[in-house]
């Protein structure tokens, strides 16, 4: 056993060797404008409030939230990779449950720590036991307004449908979700869709922007606006009038439930869509279907000053609590995107190729897709894809 607890420990001394570390010259240093320090209960040696310029070129500081259910053991997974990857990111682990949300404190502090980071790893809350929903107050604190899934099509993922490939961007903070619902007089309740033209400029434009940057040729708007002519007809307004600035982009709209039968008849015709925040949640789990399940698709939520990642079809999976057999692939993947858009480009695409190469062989599959393999065996076949990346 000590031969082996050995044999490990060098093992990751020649990973880091290998891996050299890459420059944060992008990375968001830690500011020294809060006025909350966090506890040592919830971060421990990061507690401090100034990072120095020495380290902040080599290391960048993470907020990561476990989170509830399957949470806790996918987030191993990421930072057992990136301990044997030897990225330069130390995380500030704030343990966030739905036991702890009522918790004023807790939750600041959570939220202190990504407004002070800029960048943060999430697992997904479970509502606690009132009617605030907490994943909806971490968007309107943070005003992460921009919610971007990417549902792809894996070789070794059989199903339905081949080379789909489509960008889901999800209007993230108001629309239905706005939390304002009441109940007016006995048995009738009255819950309010707000929907601004300020908003809906700010995420019809980032959708466009989102495709000229990554070379998408089409953006789709999805919408309501036959029956809820004022709200929908306005997103759909600012959509088309933001269109307009973009000639080489492509421009078309569909009906929301429209959206979904083409979403299941042919998927491979649409390329980015964007939407109201409802409409959202229904097509990003739809495509994640599509293409293997939510084990695998996973995304990012952008504000001004903050990203965030996080699976991109939000389940819990509270029943599988502590067995670890929950696939890790989409949390995984959403760290991939966490190091690009650290600038570790090399890192994080190499992490993204090894995934695909343990998907697309099928060498090792979780129960949703299949097989009978654990989370650690899963996260152990993507170590061995990278280490034959790295060789």
């Amino acid at each position: 056993t000590n031969l082996l607890h050995l044999l490990r420990i060098v093992n990751t001394m020649l990973r880091s060797l290998a891996r050299p570390l890459a420059s944060l010259t992008g990375c968001k240093a830690a500011s020294t404008t809060t006025g909350i320090k966090p506890g040592t209960k919830y971060g421990g040696k990061t507690t401090v409030t100034l990072i120095p310029a020495s380290w902040t070129k080599r290391t960048a500081v993470c907020t990561l939230i476990p989170g509830d259910g399957v949470g806790p053991e996918i987030c191993e997974s990421v930072t057992t990779i990136f301990k044997e990857m030897a990225v330069p990111v130390e995380f500030e682990t704030i343990e966030l449950t739905k036991h702890t949300l009522n918790d004023e404190g807790s939750f600041n502090m959570a939220i202190t720590s990504l407004k002070r980071n800029g960048v943060g790893l999430k697992g997904v809350l479970n509502r606690s036991g009132d009617f605030r929903h907490h994943n909806m107050e971490f968007r309107g604190n943070l005003d992460t307004y921009a919610n971007v899934v990417r549902a792809v099509s894996f070789d070794g993922i059989k199903t339905h449908h081949t080379g789909i490939d489509l960008i889901a961007i999800r209007e993230n903070t108001e629309g239905e979700y706005s939390c304002l619902e009441h109940e007016s007089v006995p048995g009738v309740v009255e819950s309010f869709k707000v929907i601004t033209r300020e908003k809906s400029m700010r995420i019809a434009k980032f959708a466009f922007d989102y495709a000229l940057e990554h070379n998408r040729k089409k953006v789709t708007c999805i919408h309501k606006a036959n029956i809820m002519k004022l709200s929908d007809g306005l997103f759909k307004s600012c959509c088309q009038e933001v269109s307009e600035l973009y000639p080489t982009i492509d421009y078309d709209e569909q009906i929301v439930d429209n959206t979904c039968q083409q979403l299941v008849i042919n998927p491979q015709q649409f390329d980015v869509m964007v939407m109201p925040n409802l409409y959202g949640n229904l097509v990003s789990n739809l495509a994640a279907g599509l293409v293997g399940g939510a084990g695998v698709v996973p995304s990012k939520s952008y504000g001004s000053e903050i990203a965030v990642f996080e699976p991109g079809a939000r389940h819990t999976w509270m029943e599988m609590k502590g067995m670890y057999v929950a696939n890790p692939v989409a949390m995984v993947l959403s760290s991939a995107f966490m190091l690009k858009h650290l600038t570790l480009h090399d890192a994080g695409d190499k992490l993204i190729q090894a995934v695909k190469l343990v998907l697309n062989k099928q060498s090792c599959k979780t129960r949703d897709l299949g097989g009978n393999a654990t989370t650690p065996e899963m996260t152990r076949a993507i170590l061995n894809e990278l280490d034959t990346l790295y060789a």
